[in-house]
């Protein structure tokens, strides 16, 4: 364990791009943006990837840019990550595991679908909490069920600005796991700087 996590309680994570691979789901979405604007779907993408590169939500900004509405999320799409299952199996007997999320109603269904629900302590999605990611509260809550105080904690996320900037103003401590579109993200100052990057699940055991 890496001695700056030595005192760590709680492990608090992110799903989509986290936990679960959400690669097909965009695509999908980059598809329906295309269909809608008469482009290809080549041509979203790589609109997108050009946003993602400059600290903006690549999908939103395209479908802005071409004057369509924002095609309906296929969480149908998403699919577990290899190493994700091992991962948390690994830490649970040594950590409390918990999720901050933004999700729709269903989260905690979906993660036992996935085979993964038997890991996590808490759940705290953005559809019951009333409140979503950055707001500082969502994280604030899950502290406060947690019964753990921010720098007994770690957010462990892919999105600097969704999991690692609200969650370090808070005092917890944070690792940016670079899955997905956010890996893309160019970090700019030290409240967007984590205190530890990683590039995939399993490089997380080596920390904890």
């Amino acid at each position: 364990m890496s001695d700056e996590f030595e005192n760590v309680a709680w492990l608090f994570f992110d799903i989509g791009s986290t936990l679960l691979d959400e690669t097909l789901a965009y695509q999908h979405r980059f598809r329906e943006i295309a269909a809608a604007a008469g482009v290809s779907a080549a041509y979203v993408t790589e609109m997108a990837m050009d946003f993602y590169r400059l600290n903006q939500k690549g999908d939103r900004e395209a479908a802005r840019r071409l004057r369509v509405t924002m095609p309906e999320w296929h969480s149908e799409d998403e699919i577990l990550y290899d190493d994700a299952a091992a991962c948390l199996a690994a830490l649970y007997p040594k950590h409390h595991i918990g999720v901050i999320a933004n999700q729709n109603c269903g989260a905690g269904e979906r993660l036992e679908r996935f085979g993964i629900g038997q890991y996590i302590d808490l759940l705290i999605a953005s559809a019951e909490a009333g409140v979503a990611k950055p707001d500082p509260r969502i994280f604030q809550l899950a502290l406060e069920q947690a019964d753990c105080p921010p720098k007994y904690a770690v957010m462990i996320g892919d999105r600097i600005d969704n999991d690692i900037i609200p969650a370090k103003a808070l005092g917890m401590k944070t690792v940016w796991v670079k899955q997905g579109y956010g890996q893309y993200w160019q970090i700019e100052d030290e409240g967007e700087r984590p205190d530890r990057v990683v590039d995939s699940l399993t490089e997380l055991l080596a920390l904890f």
